[in-house]
Parts: C-alpha cells; structure tokens; sequence
C-alpha cells in the first residue's frame, strides 16, 4: 500500500503526522516512511544519517538497475521497527534527487505491492509542478492535511476535484483550530476525517527529537492514538468497493461556501 500525506497550503504538520502515520500503522510484516518534500527533509539530521544514503542513494542505484530491496538497503531504523528513506534537508539537494528519481518511481510503486508491506510518503507542500507528484498520482491513498480558517478553505475549495483524481482514494484531516468539522463539510461538500489533535510531547516523540518527553510512548500519545485510527481505517477499507472521488462526493452535496 502507497499512503502519501501532503498539503496544498501552509505547513499543518505533515511531516509530524506522516511520521506518526508510520509509528502507529497496525503492524504490517514490512513498513517504510519515505521523505519526499522538494523543501529539504528533517529525518537526516535528527537521525544522523550520512549524505549518499536515503533518496540520493535510490536515484543513484535506479540508473545502474535496482530492484524494491534498493528501498530498504538506503533506510535507516525507526523506533517500532519501520525503515526511513531521508531526503537531502537542503532544498535545492531535495528537489533534484527527488527529480532525479526517474524509474525509481516504480521502485516505490513495487515495494508498496509487496505482500504486507506500507510505504507512506511525506510530500510535503504540493502543487502541479512539485517532483513529489509523481509519487502521489501512484498512491492508493492520499493523506490530504489542512488548517480550518477562512483562507485555507477558500485556497482549497477549487482544488478538491484535483485532489480526488491523484489517488484511488483521498481523505481530508484537519490541523489545529478554527472552523468545525461540520462547518467544513458544508463549506467543501466533504467531510473531514478528523482532526490531528495539539500534542507538543506526542509529536516531538514520534517525530524522533532526543531529550523530549522520554517517558511517552507514541502509540499511546493522543497524537498516536489519533494517527491509529486514522491508519486502521484506511488499511481497512483500502481494498473494498472503489472510493468515490472527493470531487464527486462535493458535487453530490452541492456547492459549499465559507461561512461569514
């Protein structure tokens, strides 16, 4: 399975939910957390991983022919026993072995086809032109966060259609405050998910940051909890009828419009 968790505006937290997506997913026999935000990754940093590996390592085994297993030999443990394929944090590095990944594209599609095995992807903020695009138009799920003021909504009310046309399904979650989830849903013609819960100790823990919140177990974090369920239900429904695409479900409700 192929979970890419991204935003159109802002930044509502997609790392921090990817990350989480990945600690609390429910056990599946291999699990892979790839970064792919063209802004440059946090992961290489925090877990000190040498420059060569993680994403600049697959583009570069991609042009010499390399199978899913390239994935996994350019990973780095993660705490609950998934691997992590880190992005370069500088922008302009991320960007061009995100670019440069070619046919590796495909190498992700396959080892997310293999048996038991889930890779979400962190994609960061998108737009048509992003070099993570390639990678959400071939997922099974898209992990779609945003913020519930005014100018988010109004920024994502024209874009649902698209949204519903990268993956085989997509779903809405909000981040922070702001509007209702009922107030969303009658402003977009979707309803959200849920909502990612504030949770400063939960996200630094699952994000991977030393010295904070030692005594907190991700799962059982509120973020984590949250990040559970999110993930149980799309591994549930996943391989069920067809999703209905998100644009779809808007033009069945009818047009919304922000709340005054």
């Amino acid at each position: 399975m192929l979970v890419s968790v991204l935003s159109l505006k802002g930044s509502p937290g997609v790392t921090t939910f990817a990350a989480a997506l990945a600690a609390c997913w429910p056990r599946p026999s291999r699990g892979l957390l790839l970064e792919a935000d063209p802004s440059g990754g946090d992961l290489a940093v925090r877990l000190g991983v040498p420059a060569g590996l993680g994403v600049v390592g697959v583009a570069a085994a991609v042009r010499h022919g390399c199978d899913a297993e390239a994935l996994w030999r350019h990973s780095r443990p993660l705490p609950g026993g998934w691997g992590v394929v880190v992005t370069p944090p500088d922008a302009d590095q991320a960007g061009g072995a995100l670019s440069a990944l070619g046919d590796g594209i495909d190498v992700v599609r396959r080892a997310a086809d293999e048996r038991g095995t889930v890779v979400v992807v962190d994609c960061g903020r998108v737009d048509e032109r992003s070099p993570a695009m390639a990678l959400v138009r071939r997922s099974d799920v898209v992990v779609l966060l945003t913020r519930a003021y005014a100018e988010d909504l109004a920024h994502l009310l024209n874009r649902l259609d698209a949204v519903g046309r990268w993956g085989r399904r997509a779903v809405l979650l909000l981040a922070g405050p702001g509007y209702s989830a009922a107030e969303v849903a009658w402003t977009l013609g979707v309803a959200p998910l849920g909502r990612v819960p504030w949770d400063r100790v939960g996200a630094a823990v699952l994000c991977g940051r030393s010295g904070v919140g030692q005594r907190v177990e991700p799962a059982r974090s509120a973020l984590g909890r949250f990040a559970h369920k999110v993930a149980a239900e799309l591994s549930a429904h996943l391989s069920a009828v067809e999703s209905v695409p998100v644009a779809a479900v808007a033009g069945a409700q009818g047009e919304g419009r922000l709340a005054p």
